[in-house]
C-alpha cells in the first residue's frame, strides 16, 4: 500500500541547500503542470472518479489537490519573503478534497495551474539565495525555511504525477 501512495518515496527534507539544488527544484516546479496534464491526458470521467489506490482519492480530486496545495504555497513563499517569520495556516486537505470544485472539470484545475506556476517560478528565478534561507512558523511543523518549502513542493508535484502514471499503468489505460 505504502508504494501506492507514496510511488517515489516519502518526501525527505533536505539538509544543505546549494544554487543547484535550487535551481533542480525550481525546475521540477516548473515543470509539474505540464506533467500533471500528460499525467490525466485522454482519461474520461469514469477513470478521472477512480481511486488512484484502495481508499484513496480519485484522479480528479489529486488534480484538483495539487492546484489547492500549490496555491497555498505560492501564497506561504510570498509571505515568507515578506513578512518576518510569518505564522501559516494549515488547513484540512482531506475535507478541501470533499468540497463541491473538487468534482468539477480537471481542465480548471490545471489551467490553474500552469497560470500559478508560470508565476511562482517567476518568483523563484528571482529570489536571491540567502532570501531561500527566511522561515515561516507552520503550528504543526515548527520553522520552516522557504528553501524546505522549495524542495517540499517540488517533489510534491512529482510524488502525485507519479501517483496517477503508476494507477494509469495498473489500470492498463494508455
Amino acid at each position: 500500500m505504502s508504494d501506492l501512495q507514496y510511488p517515489i518515496g516519502r518526501y525527505v527534507a533536505r539538509t544543505k541547500f546549494t544554487d543547484a539544488s535550487r535551481r533542480a527544484a525550481i525546475l521540477a516546479i516548473a515543470e509539474a503542470p505540464a506533467r500533471l496534464r500528460t499525467a490525466v491526458q485522454g482519461l474520461d470521467d469514469s477513470q478521472l472518479d477512480t481511486p488512484y489506490r484502495p481508499g484513496g482519492w480519485t484522479v480528479r480530486q489529486v488534480v484538483h489537490h495539487v492546484a489547492d496545495s500549490h496555491l497555498n504555497a505560492y501564497i506561504r513563499f510570498k509571505l515568507g519573503l515578506t513578512e518576518a517569520e510569518p505564522r501559516i495556516k494549515p488547513y484540512d486537505e482531506t475535507r478541501w478534497a470533499e468540497l463541491p470544485d473538487s468534482s468539477g472539470p480537471v481542465a480548471v484545475s490545471l489551467d490553474l495551474l500552469a497560470a500559478l506556476h508560470t508565476r511562482w517560478v517567476s518568483l523563484l528565478e528571482r529570489t536571491a539565495g540567502p532570501d531561500f534561507g527566511r522561515t515561516l512558523f507552520h503550528p504543526e511543523l515548527g520553522v520552516v525555511r522557504l528553501d524546505d518549502l522549495l524542495e517540499q513542493y517540488a517533489w510534491h508535484g512529482r510524488h502525485h504525477v507519479a501517483q496517477i502514471a503508476a494507477h494509469r499503468r495498473r489500470m492498463g489505460w494508455r
